[in-house]
């Protein structure tokens, strides 16, 4: 465990459990905590089970620790929150009724891209994405425009890269220097979408970003904050 980032430890290692968690993409069980945050077992031990006291964590059948369902309330309130969120949510909107598919917007924070809308398609076959879900960068549409692949056609279109038999197109949200800042997209089922998928909906994809690219400027948000290496 390094030094201390805020100035009080408990709480600075309380985050690095958490964040390890987060970060496995599933379940922990305690040697890996304190693999993956250099804290000793007995004080990773302290701080899981308190945290699942409280509902940060929680156990899975095999008594490793996962998120806890109270994140679920909090990562949306934090969504809501968001100024990029609340100026995105009207294009967002019209976006879906457009396409009926599911919509998302992501932004990226440290080596995730982070959910902070997500918007469901009417349809019962459809893709979910949790508001406060953390997925890879380098991985379908949005997470290949947020690690910084142009998009030469205003959108870029992905097939069963993150999840098998799932596709998506997103567009890119600028800033004021043309930088992106976020990325909107629309995801669905292949069978549906089709292979064709960028030429039908890229379109509509990139006019909400547009939209949203126009409010960001006339009311910029403040960027995410990456979060800090505690092991360094």
């Amino acid at each position: 465990m390094g030094t201390s980032v805020s100035g009080v430890g408990v709480i600075d290692k309380s985050v690095a459990v958490i964040d390890a968690v987060a970060d496995a993409g599933g379940a922990c069980s305690l040697a890996d905590l304190v693999a993956r945050t250099g804290i000793s077992r007995a004080t990773a031990h302290r701080l899981a089970v308190a945290l699942e006291v409280h509902g940060m964590l929680r156990r899975d059948a095999d008594g490793r620790f996962a998120l806890g369902s109270r994140l679920i309330g909090l990562g949306r309130q934090a969504a809501d929150g968001w100024p990029l969120a609340l100026l995105a949510r009207p294009a967002l909107e019209a976006l879906r009724t457009e396409t009926d598919e599911s919509v998302q917007l992501y932004v990226r924070d440290g080596s995730d891209r982070l959910c902070v809308v997500s918007l469901e398609s009417p349809h019962e076959l459809r893709t979910i994405v949790e508001e406060g879900a953390r997925l890879p960068l380098g991985r379908g549409s949005a997470g290949r425009l947020l690690s910084g692949e142009p998009a030469p056609n205003g959108w870029v279109a992905s097939f069963g890269e993150r999840a098998p038999e799932v596709g998506s197109v997103s567009a890119p949200v600028r800033d004021g220097h043309g930088a992106v800042i976020a990325a909107v997209g629309i995801s669905g089922p292949l069978a549906r979408l089709g292979d064709d998928a960028g030429t039908r909906f890229g379109p509509a994809v990139a006019r909400a970003a547009d939209q949203i690219t126009a409010a960001a400027r006339s009311d910029p948000p403040q960027p995410a904050r990456r979060r800090p290496d505690l092991r360094s």
